[in-house]
């Protein structure tokens, strides 16, 4: 028997693949006081690989959920977006970044 093909939603011309992921503004690693970021939340089925977390110099594996951050004022590009595990970045507000976005 055939398999059927699951009707795929429509993207349109130019979308990033993840666009339907959370996204929201929130403050940065230095709290109330500091710039505001664009987060946004990378499910593992998504997150395909490694990188390193400023908030606790450990690795993020391939596979692992996490968020990415970057600037919400729009200046720069992907050079300046930081992969974060989800606690580190949830914990932010009580201990600095151990490199500054390296």
């Amino acid at each position: 028997m055939p398999r059927r093909n699951r009707a795929q939603p429509p993207r349109h011309r130019g979308q990033h693949p993840h666009a339907s992921a959370t996204v929201r503004t929130e403050y940065g690693p230095a709290g109330a006081d500091s710039e505001r970021f664009t987060v946004r939340t990378v499910p593992g089925s998504r997150a395909t690989k490694p990188y390193r977390c400023p908030g606790c110099d450990h690795e993020i594996a391939p596979g692992t959920p996490h968020v990415v951050a970057w600037s919400a004022d729009g200046l720069g590009g992907a050079d300046d977006r930081r992969h974060w595990h989800t606690g580190c970045w949830s914990g932010r507000a009580t201990r600095s970044p151990t490199r500054r976005w390296s």
